[in-house]
């Protein structure tokens, strides 16, 4: 399992790590922090820049997919992490995949 981030992950990401690693159990999971690249957007700036954790990028391979298609993989990690947009959590960018759907890529 890999995890990509900028510096150490804070409460939120490993929250959302943790979470992911047991719902779907996966081959892979990148989650890479790009709050950085947001903190001038209008909401944001609201919040003072943020607290840092805002929006990630999350690149998954489960076999737990299977059988799903993109809108029932990315609602069924919405729902999953629904904790983490009430404390702050604003956007996901989410590449979801099977084993066997990257073995055919």
């Amino acid at each position: 399992m890999s995890s990509d981030t900028m510096g150490t992950p804070g409460p939120l990401e490993n929250a959302m790590r943790e979470k992911l690693t047991t719902l779907l159990r996966p081959s892979k999971l990148i989650i890479t922090n790009e709050s950085h690249l947001h903190r001038h957007h209008a909401a944001m700036r609201s919040q003072g820049g943020g607290n840092g954790e805002t929006h990630f990028a999350v690149q998954v391979i489960s076999d737990n997919f299977k059988g799903m298609n993109t809108v029932q993989r990315h609602r069924l990690i919405y729902s999953a992490l629904s904790n983490e947009f009430s404390q702050g959590l604003h956007a996901l960018s989410l590449n979801t995949k099977t084993s066997e759907e990257v073995q055919h890529s």
